[in-house]
């Protein structure tokens, strides 16, 4: 156990260094925000999968997947094709539930992903093609389609004795580029002779401030100083293109140079917390004020031992009895102190607890209590 703890503690160091050298590191400015008009649209569609190997939903009746005959009979019709419902039999055919996310600025002929989850009572979707299936959004427009075979990255084999074998989850599937864009989305161009807006993924007051001022610093070294960025929130910054802005081109080139730009990104200083597993991640830029920290270990054990008690000879009136007598014993482990000196990080610290040989459960208990005493200067969750 104790050996299990110093790879706990050694892990959390490592990472601690880590962070403590990347808390003051540069990131680009395109990895930190979003371009407006620039978000994914989430789209939707009911389609059909064919070409299963008797995994598909079960013909309608009581507990049968009524929809999917629906569909397929619905399907037939179109290609001239007319079958009772009640003849119809759907093991090789599931119902899906198609879903995919639009890339940024996107235009017609563009490919993207689509995630494929059943929707009746199939057992797996290994080996199966999903038929041509529009794509909506939130509103109903339609604005791509998808089709094509279905990677699923598992099985589900079950046998007629019983017998079942599974590997992942057959019932959702991906098709790599299985979507592809039939109408452009409206807002797909960049405007230039408005503003853009630049949304910053994690909003904070100090990151939006030097993203403007980085901006704006670069562009006045080629020209006379100008504000094209001005920072609106914590969240948005809006930029602002040049007056000599004349074409797309220009404006795209614009924006390039701008997301190259790197700036330091200030960090929130956080603790998290999972008690269940007992995972303790803390930022580089976590420090604590001086504490004293003392930790001791209270174990108590009961152990109950069968005693047989039997009459003297030849007794009439006596009978044998089995007693359980009981002994409880506490021992109380020697508490170990260790002062933590003002403005340590959690690097120090990870080395503090160690040479006091603390459970990772403990040293999530001591992180709490250093929240409450008011030396840990950082937020900490607990989930």
């Amino acid at each position: 156990m104790k050996k299990r703890l110093l790879i706990t503690l050694i892990a959390l160091t490592f990472w601690t260094q880590i962070s403590v050298e990347s808390a003051y590191s540069q990131a680009r400015i395109k990895d930190i925000v979003s371009i407006e008009n620039g978000n994914r649209i989430s789209l939707i569609g009911y389609g059909l999968v064919v070409g299963l190997a008797g995994t598909g939903d079960r013909p309608s009746g009581r507990r049968g997947a009524v929809f999917t005959v629906q569909s397929i009979s619905n399907m037939l019709e179109r290609f001239g094709i007319t079958v009772p419902r009640e003849e119809l039999r759907t093991r090789n055919v599931a119902s899906v539930m198609v879903t995919a996310k639009m890339p940024p600025f996107s235009h017609v002929g563009a490919q993207f992903d689509v995630l494929v989850s059943s929707l009746g009572d199939a057992t797996s979707l290994e080996g199966g093609v999903l038929l041509m299936t529009p794509l909506r959004d939130g509103g109903g427009n339609v604005y791509a389609m998808a089709q094509g075979p279905i990677s699923v990255g598992g099985y589900n084999v079950e046998t007629g004795s019983g017998e079942r074998l599974r590997k992942n989850h057959a019932l959702v599937g991906r098709i790599p580029d299985g979507g592809y864009l039939q109408v452009e989305p409206p807002n797909q161009n960049i405007d230039f002779s408005k503003p853009i807006g630049l949304h910053l993924n994690e909003p904070d007051f100090v990151t939006a401030r030097r993203i403007a001022r980085r901006i704006n610093n670069f562009f006045s070294k080629d020209t006379l100083p100008h504000d094209y960025a001005r920072p609106v929130s914590p969240g948005l910054v809006n930029l602002y293109f040049p007056d000599s802005m004349k074409n797309s081109s220009q404006a795209v080139t614009f924006v390039a140079k701008i997301e190259t730009l790197t700036v330091d990104v200030d960090v929130e200083a956080r603790v998290v917390i999972n008690e269940r597993t007992g995972t303790i991640v803390a930022g580089g830029n976590v420090t604590i004020d001086e504490v004293m920290i003392s930790h001791g270990n209270l174990t108590i054990h009961t152990m109950s031992s069968p005693v047989i008690s039997q009459p003297t000879p030849f007794s009439r009136t006596g009978r044998t009895v089995v007693t359980r007598i009981t002994q409880t014993t506490a021992e109380e482990g020697a508490a170990k102190t260790a002062v933590i000196k003002k403005t340590t990080t959690v690097s120090e610290l990870a080395t503090a607890l160690n040479t006091l040989g603390l459970k990772p459960r403990d040293i999530i208990a001591i992180f709490q209590a250093i929240k409450q005493a008011g030396a840990l200067k950082a937020k900490l969750i607990i989930n």
